[in-house]
């Protein structure tokens, strides 16, 4: 599962021709879109750009020559997720006149603002569709339920009418045909230079993957991997952007370099996962499975970032895959992109907790912290169970559409407590798990910050709002938040404790209540979100990338 959080989860393409096709619609539709907005001018602002390059020295001649062809692949994949959240991308571009717009709409993937619950800047576009481009706009949840189909709730599949308007399936190597293929060759030709066993056979399964929808292979020879210095997470990969139902997957790329000091730092933590597994704060039919034990932790810096992944708030960790027979099987890989990470840190979580956190904690922030709960944040994905104890099948089934905020919310606090129980154990020396709880609670507030309009958003309010209701944290009379050290570590057990049963107990109707009731952003927190924007600081980072940021051109 790719964090959107740490850092996170389109009109139509059949709606966009029609308005197209409507004369007077469409001159309004233009009018309003000719329209210069100095307030998009000033949101564009919040973005500060960093440039993402990495010591290409440690590079051989082949890997050097494998970037140009691996960053092709990743752009086709941006090609890709605009067909998915919007539709022919170029249909809304060229229509916009006012340059800001034009830029402020490629930086979203369409109309709507990703770090602002999704609002649209272009009003004629009205609200974000929840299923994206991947259902027809007019179909209802209960047509869908009713609909007898063994392929409609496949991550690989879109949902179209026949001509007679009735469901159907086309799978995404039909739909996408001609730019999967070049996608496919490319890796076929990257696979050539590949010096890496590991490596080739990856790049060559997940070739013929984009064309067939079958992905379990080349994600067992992703995990199979071990000596590569480069690597490419490329395909259909998070279900964020289907709001509808949390069925369908996003097409992504991901370029990578890995930083083999650090990662060789983390690798005694993927033995310990049975360990913690066992240690979780919940009866033991919660914690029944085995956590694969085939996981690694490594480092790495960012080349590119492209389609579902460069959308809104940027990656900062990665941990895939998420097909949970695979995760059974080999466990799952965990990628710290630590170049995104500082960049997000220093520019933006330092001057957060200078405006929000009690001056006498600011010695608590620090980057190792930070960098350590992003990590396990990660890691904690793979423990609990994938499959409910009620017999309704898997955790992602039973809770459908709730299950990536239910995830991500167990993530955020079973990375907490991972960390605090290594530093209790002494596997972890260098920071205290005071300084995580206090560079946690800064981290919150940063994410909080693009609302909570799609998963990661609500997770962080499920938890902001648990830690808040258990007096973890209290609110001074400045507006800083202070951390209550002791309370923090009981609120943790027991928010732990709390999304294990709910993701166990795979009751749809439970969950649906408490997101509602639990991911909202309180009166109190909005003020204190606008004080940052009245500080100015970045909302969130804008990566200069390419071959020209790398001095490749």
């Amino acid at each position: 599962m790719i964090n959107k959080k740490l850092f996170f989860p389109a009109v139509l393409l059949a709606g966009l021709l029609i308005l197209q096709s409507c004369g007077t619609r469409q001159n309004q539709l233009q009018s309003a879109m000719n329209q210069p907005d100095s307030n998009i001018v000033k949101k564009l602002k919040e973005f500060v750009d960093v440039k993402l390059t990495t010591d290409l020295t440690q590079l051989t001649d082949k890997e050097k020559q494998m970037i140009p062809i691996l960053i092709e692949v990743s752009q086709i994949m941006d090609e890709l997720f605009w067909e998915q959240t919007l539709g022919n991308k170029d249909s809304l571009l060229n229509s916009v006149k006012d340059s800001a717009v034009r830029q402020f709409a490629l930086l979203n993937y369409g109309p709507w603002e990703r770090l602002n619950d999704n609002k649209s800047f272009i009003p004629s576009f009205g609200e974000k569709p929840k299923g994206a481009n991947f259902y027809p706009k007019d179909m209802t949840k209960e047509e869908f339920e009713k609909w007898d189909n063994k392929d409609k709730s496949s991550q690989y599949t879109l949902i179209r009418r026949d001509k007679d308007g009735k469901l159907k399936v086309v799978w995404y190597h039909e739909a996408y045909s001609q730019l999967l293929t070049k996608a496919s060759e490319l890796l076929k030709k990257a696979a050539e230079l590949a010096e890496d066993q590991g490596l080739r056979n990856y790049f060559l399964l997940r070739a013929e993957a984009l064309l067939t929808d079958d992905y379990f292979n080349s994600d067992m020879a992703w995990m199979d991997m071990k000596t590569n210095t480069l690597d490419l997470v490329v395909g259909p990969i998070e279900n964020y952007e289907d709001e509808l139902f949390g069925y369908k997957t996003a097409y992504e790329a991901h370029l990578l370099v890995k930083d083999k000091t650090w990662s060789k730092k983390l690798e005694r933590f993927s033995s310990m996962l049975p360990f913690l597994q066992k240690e979780l704060p919940v009866d033991a039919r919660y914690k029944k499975e085995k956590p694969g034990s085939n996981s690694d932790l490594n480092a790495y810096d960012i080349l590119y970032y492209a389609g579902h992944g460069n959308s809104g708030a940027k990656t900062i960790a990665i941990n895939l895959p998420n097909d949970e027979q695979v995760q059974m099987k080999k466990g799952s890989r965990r990628l710290q992109l630590k170049n995104a990470m500082k960049a997000k840190f220093e520019n933006i979580l330092v001057p957060i907790a200078k405006t929000l956190i009690d001056p006498a904690q600011m010695n608590n922030i620090t980057f190792d912290a930070f960098f350590n709960n992003v990590m396990f944040h990660e890691v904690a994905h793979g423990l609990g169970i994938k499959n409910t104890i009620t017999g309704k099948g898997t955790v992602r089934a039973a809770l459908k559409e709730n299950y990536s905020a239910f995830e991500e919310a167990k993530a955020d606090v079973l990375g907490l407590f991972m960390v605090t129980k290594l530093i209790e154990k002494g596997e972890i020396r260098d920071i205290k798990a005071e300084d995580c709880y206090v560079t946690y609670l800064a981290g919150i507030i940063r994410s909080v910050r693009f609302g909570a309009g799609d998963s990661h958003g609500k997770a962080n309010m499920m938890c902001f709002n648990f830690f808040e209701d258990q007096h973890a944290f209290t609110r001074n009379p400045d507006g800083t938040y202070k951390v209550d050290f002791e309370k923090m570590k009981k609120a943790m057990d027991a928010w732990a404790a709390s999304v294990l049963m709910m993701e166990g107990d795979g009751n749809y109707g439970a969950a649906t209540e408490y997101l509602k009731k639990n991911s909202v952003v309180r009166p109190e927190l909005v003020k204190d979100i606008e004080k940052l924007r009245s500080a100015n600081i970045p909302l969130d980072i804008n990566f200069q990338q390419g071959l020209q940021a790398l001095g490749l051109k």
